[in-house]
Protein backbone atom coordinates (compact mmCIF):
# COMPACT_ATOMS: atom_id res chain seq x y z
CA UNK A 1 0.00 0.00 0.00
CA UNK A 2 1.79 3.17 -0.98
CA UNK A 3 1.35 6.20 0.75
CA UNK A 4 -0.38 8.00 -2.06
CA UNK A 5 -3.45 6.00 -2.05
CA UNK A 6 -4.63 7.35 1.07
CA UNK A 7 -7.13 9.87 0.76
CA UNK A 8 -7.95 11.86 4.36
CA UNK A 9 -11.55 11.08 5.33
CA UNK A 10 -12.88 13.03 8.28
CA UNK A 11 -15.78 10.80 10.34
CA UNK A 12 -17.77 11.34 13.35
CA UNK A 13 -18.32 8.71 15.95
CA UNK A 14 -21.25 9.33 18.61
CA UNK A 15 -19.90 13.51 19.41
CA UNK A 16 -16.47 13.12 18.36
CA UNK A 17 -14.88 14.18 14.83
CA UNK A 18 -11.88 12.10 13.72
CA UNK A 19 -9.53 12.65 10.87
CA UNK A 20 -8.20 9.17 9.47
CA UNK A 21 -6.52 7.99 5.87
CA UNK A 22 -8.00 5.85 3.71
CA UNK A 23 -7.80 4.10 0.94
CA UNK A 24 -10.62 5.02 -1.67
CA UNK A 25 -12.12 1.68 -2.76
CA UNK A 26 -12.80 1.55 0.99
CA UNK A 27 -14.62 4.33 1.51
CA UNK A 28 -18.01 3.31 1.20
CA UNK A 29 -17.73 0.71 3.23
CA UNK A 30 -16.42 2.95 5.92
CA UNK A 31 -18.89 5.00 5.50
CA UNK A 32 -21.90 2.75 5.77
CA UNK A 33 -20.51 0.93 9.22
CA UNK A 34 -20.09 4.28 10.36
CA UNK A 35 -23.95 4.98 9.63
CA UNK A 36 -24.32 1.76 11.44
CA UNK A 37 -22.44 2.66 14.41
CA UNK A 38 -23.83 5.84 14.86
CA UNK A 39 -27.56 4.66 14.39
CA UNK A 40 -27.00 1.85 17.28
CA UNK A 41 -25.38 4.87 19.29
CA UNK A 42 -28.97 6.60 19.14
CA UNK A 43 -30.88 3.48 20.01
CA UNK A 44 -28.86 2.79 22.63
CA UNK A 45 -29.08 6.89 24.01
CA UNK A 46 -32.85 5.92 23.77
CA UNK A 47 -32.45 2.67 25.74
CA UNK A 48 -30.28 3.58 28.63
CA UNK A 49 -30.99 7.59 28.71
CA UNK A 50 -28.63 9.08 31.39
CA UNK A 51 -25.48 6.98 30.72
CA UNK A 52 -22.65 9.29 29.07
CA UNK A 53 -20.75 8.92 25.15
CA UNK A 54 -18.38 6.51 26.18
CA UNK A 55 -21.33 4.03 27.76
CA UNK A 56 -22.97 4.27 24.26
CA UNK A 57 -19.71 3.67 21.91
CA UNK A 58 -18.87 0.97 24.58
CA UNK A 59 -22.30 -0.71 24.10
CA UNK A 60 -22.10 -0.54 20.26
CA UNK A 61 -18.41 -1.93 20.44
CA UNK A 62 -19.76 -5.00 22.06
CA UNK A 63 -22.43 -5.34 20.03
CA UNK A 64 -20.96 -4.54 16.96
CA UNK A 65 -18.37 -7.04 17.78
CA UNK A 66 -20.99 -9.74 18.37
CA UNK A 67 -22.79 -9.15 15.38
CA UNK A 68 -19.61 -9.86 13.35
CA UNK A 69 -19.33 -13.11 15.16
CA UNK A 70 -22.61 -14.48 14.88
CA UNK A 71 -22.91 -13.74 10.87
CA UNK A 72 -19.16 -15.15 10.95
CA UNK A 73 -20.23 -18.46 12.43
CA UNK A 74 -23.41 -18.29 9.93
CA UNK A 75 -21.60 -18.08 6.86
CA UNK A 76 -19.17 -20.97 8.22
CA UNK A 77 -22.28 -22.93 8.62
CA UNK A 78 -23.36 -21.92 4.84
CA UNK A 79 -20.02 -23.27 3.58
CA UNK A 80 -20.27 -26.49 5.52
CA UNK A 81 -24.04 -27.39 4.53
CA UNK A 82 -22.62 -26.87 0.82
CA UNK A 83 -19.43 -28.86 1.35
CA UNK A 84 -21.94 -31.24 2.98
CA UNK A 85 -24.62 -31.56 -0.18
CA UNK A 86 -21.27 -31.48 -3.01
CA UNK A 87 -19.56 -34.45 -1.01
CA UNK A 88 -22.96 -36.12 -1.41
CA UNK A 89 -23.09 -35.52 -4.68
CA UNK A 90 -19.22 -36.97 -5.82
CA UNK A 91 -20.11 -39.84 -3.48
CA UNK A 92 -23.51 -40.23 -5.90
CA UNK A 93 -20.94 -39.74 -9.50
CA UNK A 94 -18.75 -42.59 -8.00
CA UNK A 95 -20.67 -45.33 -6.88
Amino acid sequence: MQKDSLIPLNIVIGDRNYRIKILAKDEEVIRSTLKTINDKIIDFRTQFAGKDMQDYISMVLIWYATEVKENKNEISQDIVDALIKMERLLDKEVV
